[in-house]
């Protein structure tokens, strides 16, 4: 195995600007929760960090990158083993360059950050013990496998040519699609949509979006796995792409509405980020762009759905990173182009015809079905498992999530 200093440096910084999202998003969605239950939606993404980099490496890692198997891995690496050794798939042209427990902690970041997005969708009524066995549960039996088929060279969907430059199906579809399930499952908050629940901090969400905007970079200029042109190509494109949806976001709900909001401002751009995710290192020249504006525009009015629906996602996770991701995953099919990376091929609007639109479209498909319902028998077993179910009891969320379950208060003297 060939290692480069360089690109091993650039994918250490990316795993450490990765982990910095983590916090970005605790921020994001705490500024958008009521005051008494911030430090609820703080913790539960402070905890994925702990619980999920442990089965990472004693479990998930070997589950998506070992052994040759299509459908999932086997445990060849468990417990750090195997880590001296080149990972299978990854030979010839796709050789690492990287020490493998630099690759290992990089994917860790992602495997951490992709169940903490469902905590928007859940926000005011999980209890702490309910997300704290549904996180490990996730991990193992809905994360791992979806990563396997995308990312792994051995996976099956990989192998028919379906494209994820850094995860539009196995971050943002998977997670947006399993907070669906999770909400069916926990019901609508309570006096929602009757009692307005209106952010308790939209300068920390702004905080929380800056942090997620700079981490992004690691996300998607890392997912190179080197320090060369195509990441600079990924990095840049993932800026425009943000830009762009947020002017787009703006721009319809200033004609709809009259205004253009801080939140929206910050929603756009997160929408944007989503939809770039899967492209980044696969388009160039002005895709990013019409991407973004698609991702903005389209984001604006999927949000709308949980009312017309009645299903009450609390942060907008499934109108923003689900549809997101299904925006950035099936414009791939279109916008590929071979000539910024030859791993790829060349979408319809580049001549390559409608395979790629095809494959995208099953994987697309595969990651819904399978994450959706997985996870909704997830929450189905746990709710009837656990002493008091996965949800907080009325006293509980009425009182706040932070003092029920933390017995703590983000701000001293406010608890409302």
């Amino acid at each position: 195995m060939r290692i480069d200093a360089a690109n091993t440096a650039w994918v250490l910084v990316s795993a450490a600007l990765v982990m910095f999202m983590t916090p970005g998003l605790a921020f994001f969605y705490g500024g958008m929760v009521r005051a008494k239950n911030v430090l609820a939606m703080l913790a539960q993404n402070f905890f994925s960090l702990g619980l999920v980099s442990i089965l990472w490496v004693a479990l998930c890692f070997s589950l998506v990158f070992g052994g040759t198997g299509g459908l999932l891995g086997n445990l060849d690496l468990a417990w750090m083993r195997g880590l001296d050794t080149a990972l299978p798939g990854y030979t010839g042209a796709a050789a690492l360059t990287i020490p493998a427990p630099v690759f290992m902690s990089y994917q860790m970041m992602f495997a951490v950050i992709t169940p903490a997005l469902i905590t928007g969708a859940v926000a005011d009524r999980i209890r702490f013990s309910a997300w704290v066995w549904f996180l490990g549960l996730w991990l193992v039996f809905v994360y791992s496998p979806v990563a396997r088929w995308v990312f792994s060279p051995e996976g099956w969907l990989f192998r028919r040519g379906a494209l994820d430059f850094a995860g539009g199906t196995v971050v943002h579809i998977n997670a947006g699609i399993a907070a669906l399930a999770a909400v069916l499952v926990l019901g609508r908050r309570r006096g929602w949509p009757e009692r307005a629940m209106p952010p308790h901090s939209l300068p920390l969400t702004l905080i929380g979006t800056g942090i997620l905007w700079f981490g992004w970079f690691g996300f998607n200029a890392g997912s190179a796995l080197g320090a060369g042109e195509l990441a600079g190509r990924a990095f840049l494109n993932t800026h425009l792409a943000a830009a762009a949806a947020l002017i787009g976001w703006l721009a319809v709900e200033r004609l709809r509405t009259g205004h253009a909001t801080t939140l929206g401002a910050a929603s756009g751009a997160v929408a944007g980020l989503v939809a770039i995710t899967p492209c980044a290192g696969f388009v160039g020249g002005m895709a990013p762009v019409y991407i973004g504006l698609i991702a903005g525009a389209v984001c604006y009015f999927a949000v709308s759905l949980k009312f017309r629906f009645g299903f009450d996602d609390a942060l907008d996770v499934i109108g923003v990173h689900l549809v997101g991701g299904l925006v950035g995953s099936l414009l791939l099919g279109f916008f590929a182009d071979q000539t910024v990376n030859a791993a790829a091929r060349d979408g319809v609007f580049l001549g390559g015809g409608w395979g790629l639109f095809g494959e995208q479209v099953l994987a697309v498909a595969v990651t819904v079905v399978w994450s959706f319902v997985l996870t909704y028998a997830i929450c189905r077993i746990l709710d009837v498992a656990l002493p008091g179910g996965i949800r907080a009891s009325e006293d509980d969320e009425e009182t706040g999530l932070d003092l029920s379950q933390h017995s703590e208060v983000a701000y001293a003297g406010d608890r409302a």
